[in-house]
C-alpha cells in the first residue's frame, strides 16, 4: 500500500476541500423542506464516485430519499467489501448555539483536535467518515492497488430510520452480494487509543400524547379542578425509573443478556477518567443504574430517556393556561436479545396502565432496531485490527457502543453478512448537537487506515 499512501498524502488538500463542499449541502432528511438539497447531495456523491473510477453508479429512487450505489469489480474470484454510509444529516437546531453556521464549514483547533477540526453539521456523522471510504478507494484505484472488489451503498434516510433502505436491501440481494460490510459511523476511544466497535445497542422509539380537557383552560378558573396533562405526563415519566435507576416497565429486563465477570473485566481495560468525563460535559456527577460503571451503563445496559417534551404555552411572556394536551418523545436503547417490537409493546401496555382516569393516553411507535454484536475472532475483525495496528502502531481495543445503527442487524438478517465498524470520530465531536466537528487528524487517519483493511482482508480470505 506504499503507493496508495503516497497518493493520499499528495492529495490531502483536495480531499479536504471536496469534503467541505459536500458539507455545505444541507441534506437534512427529517425536514421535507430540504428535499432538493438531499437529492443534490446524492447526485453530487454519485458524480464523485464516477470520477474516481467506480462503475455502474446509480442514484436509486426509493419511496423516500435516493440510495447511491456503485461498484468496482477487479476480479470476480476476489472477496468483495460492501461499504455502507449515509449522506443525510440531523437538523442543525438550535441554530443560535452554533459558534459558526452549521452548513458553512470552518476549521478550528480544539483541545482534543489541536491540528484542527471541521465544524459543520454532518462533519463526523456521517459525511466525513463516509467520505474517507470514497477517498481511500480513490487512492487505491489511482495507483492500481485495490486488492479486491468494492461496492458502495450510501443512503439518505439513516437519521430518520432507514425504512426504505430495508426495502432496497431485500429487493437487491443479488446486486449487494459481498463477503463483509464495512461501516464508519462510530467512534474510537481517543486519537492515541484506537478501538473497534464490536457491539451496538438496539432501539425502540415512541411518541406519547396525553389529553385532558377538550380545550386549553384558564388556569385560574380551572386550576386544581381538572387534570393538567403536562403535570400528569411529568409524573408518569418520572415513574419509569426507580431510585436505583432501573426501568420499572414489567418484563423490560426479561431477555437482557448479562455479561460475565470476565467480559466486564475485558471492557474495563479501556481507559476512562471519571473526572475528565464530567469535565467534558460540565457536570458535577454521573448517574444511572446502580451496580454498573459509567462505561457499562452506556454500552451493555438498556436505557430509557426522554428526547423531547412539550405542551401548553412556550412563547414570550405569560399565558395562564392549562393545556389540553402534552407530548413527549421517548427512546429506549436495547441490548442483545431484547426485541424492539416486544419492548415497544411492553412500554405501551405499561404507560397506558399508569395513566389516571382523568386523561387519555396514546402511544405512537416510531422506528426501532435490534442490537448487534461482532465476534472479535472473525476474519473481518482481525483484518480491521491489523489495519489499525499498521496505521496507529498499536492494537485497537474492542468496545461496545451505546449508540444504535438498526440497519446493522438488518444487514445480517437479509444479506447474511457481518459488519465491521471502523469508526474514527471521538465522543467529544458533538454529533447530533450544535458545533458538531471532525478532526483533520481523524479524517486523514481514516483514509490511511482503510486501505490496509482491504489488503489484510484479502490476504486472510485467500
Amino acid at each position: 500500500m506504499d503507493q496508495t499512501q503516497k497518493y493520499s498524502n499528495s492529495n490531502k488538500e483536495r480531499y479536504l476541500n471536496e469534503l467541505l463542499e459536500l458539507l455545505k449541502i444541507p441534506s437534512v432528511s427529517a425536514d421535507p423542506s430540504y428535499k432538493k438539497d438531499v437529492i443534490q447531495c446524492a447526485e453530487t456523491l454519485a458524480e464523485g464516485l464516477r470520477k474516481i473510477g467506480i462503475q455502474n453508479v446509480e442514484v436509486c429512487e426509493t419511496a423516500g430519499n435516493p440510495i447511491v450505489y456503485g461498484e468496482k469489480i477487479v476480479d470476480a474470484t476476489k472477496p468483495t467489501v460492501l461499504v455502507y454510509g449515509h449522506y443525510d444529516v440531523q437538523p442543525a437546531d438550535p441554530l443560535e448555539l452554533w459558534s459558526s453556521p452549521a452548513f458553512e464549514p470552518v476549521i478550528k483547533s480544539t483541545e482534543k483536535h489541536p491540528q484542527g477540526a471541521i465544524f459543520a453539521r454532518g462533519a463526523c456523522d456521517d459525511k466525513g467518515q463516509m467520505f474517507m471510504h470514497v477517498k481511500a478507494v480513490e487512492s487505491m484505484l489511482a495507483v492500481n492497488e485495490l486488492p479486491c472488489n468494492v461496492k458502495f451503498m450510501i443512503e439518505g434516510e439513516e437519521e430518520v430510520g432507514s425504512e426504505n433502505l430495508a426495502i432496497f436491501v431485500k429487493e437487491e440481494k443479488e446486486r449487494l452480494k459481498a463477503d463483509i460490510i464495512l461501516v464508519s459511523d462510530t467512534g474510537m476511544l481517543a486519537n492515541d487509543v484506537p478501538s473497534i466497535t464490536t457491539g451496538l445497542r438496539g432501539l425502540s422509539y415512541v411518541e406519547v400524547e396525553v389529553t385532558g380537557p377538550n380545550r386549553d383552560l384558564h388556569s385560574g378558573l380551572y386550576g386544581g379542578c381538572v387534570a393538567n396533562p403536562i403535570n400528569v405526563l411529568a409524573e408518569m415519566i418520572a415513574s419509569l425509573h426507580d431510585s436505583n435507576g432501573k426501568i420499572t416497565i414489567p418484563g423490560f429486563y426479561d431477555k437482557v443478556v448479562e455479561l460475565t465477570d470476565k467480559e466486564r473485566a475485558e471492557m474495563a481495560r479501556a481507559p476512562f477518567s471519571h473526572v475528565a468525563y464530567c469535565k467534558a460535559l460540565n457536570i458535577a456527577e454521573t448517574m444511572g443504574e446502580s451496580g454498573y460503571s459509567t462505561m457499562e451503563r452506556g454500552s451493555i445496559r438498556p436505557t430509557l430517556d426522554v428526547n423531547g417534551i412539550w405542551g401548553g404555552y412556550t412563547g414570550e411572556g405569560a399565558k395562564t393556561v392549562i393545556a389540553s394536551k402534552a407530548f413527549a418523545k421517548i427512546s429506549m436503547r436495547l441490548v442483545p436479545d431484547q426485541d424492539p417490537e416486544e419492548v415497544t409493546n411492553l412500554f405501551k401496555t405499561h404507560f397506558e396502565s399508569i395513566a389516571p382516569n382523568s386523561v387519555k393516553v396514546i402511544v405512537k411507535p416510531h422506528h426501532g432496531g435490534e442490537a448487534a454484536v461482532t465476534p472479535i475472532d472473525s476474519v473481518g475483525y482481525l483484518a480491521a485490527s491489523m489495519a489499525y495496528e499498521k496505521a496507529f502502531g498499536k492494537k485497537p481495543i474492542p468496545v461496545r457502543s451505546g449508540g444504535s445503527i438498526p440497519i446493522i442487524a438488518m444487514f445480517e438478517k437479509e444479506l447474511g453478512l457481518k459488519t465491521i465498524l471502523m469508526g474514527f470520530g471521538l465522543d467529544s465531536d458533538a454529533i447530533h448537537s450544535p458545533n458538531e466537528h471532525f478532526g483533520l487528524f481523524n479524517f486523514y487517519k481514516g483514509i490511511e487506515t482503510i486501505p490496509y483493511f482491504y489488503y489484510y482482508f484479502t490476504e486472510l480470505t485467500k
